[in-house]
């Protein structure tokens, strides 16, 4: 993993990357209570298909609706590629996602991949989201 921008201390790379870690858990296990933590109040959260929700109300409005169920018959992986320290509080991850099936699924995948860039803050010694765009990758022809 790349890491750009300010210099960050070893202890705020550890909790980012677990911050990424705990992003996948909570889909995974479709935890909208441990997903919806990792936010900021005033979060923006744009989804892999444009949908723009602002604010943890609406980001948990959305996702109490989509995430029961969405790993029935697939998940994903998360790794950061990359880290920007912007300044000591803000910091910018690009996120690796890879899609897979479940055993004995019998759907395809729309896509394989994702690339979503979270802009995190660290507010009170804890880093959340306080932006994020979640990109579906499209296959090149």
């Amino acid at each position: 993993m790349d890491i750009t921008g300010q210099i960050p201390s070893a202890a705020d790379v550890d909790l980012i990357l677990a911050l990424v870690a705990k992003v996948e858990h909570a889909q995974r296990t479709e935890d909208a209570d441990a997903f919806l933590a990792l936010f900021r109040e005033d979060a923006v959260w744009v989804t892999g298909h444009g949908k723009r929700l602002y604010g943890r109300d609406t980001i948990a409005e959305f996702t109490r609706r989509v995430l029961p169920g969405a790993t029935k018959d697939s998940y994903a992986t998360y790794s950061a590629d990359h880290l920007l320290f912007v300044r000591p509080d803000i910091a910018v991850v690009n996120v690796n996602q890879k899609y897979a099936l479940l055993p004995g699924s019998t759907i395809e995948l729309p896509v394989e991949t994702g690339s979503p860039v979270y802009f995190l803050a660290k507010d009170a010694g804890e880093w959340r989201i306080a932006a994020a765009q979640n990109t579906v990758v499209v296959p090149e022809a």
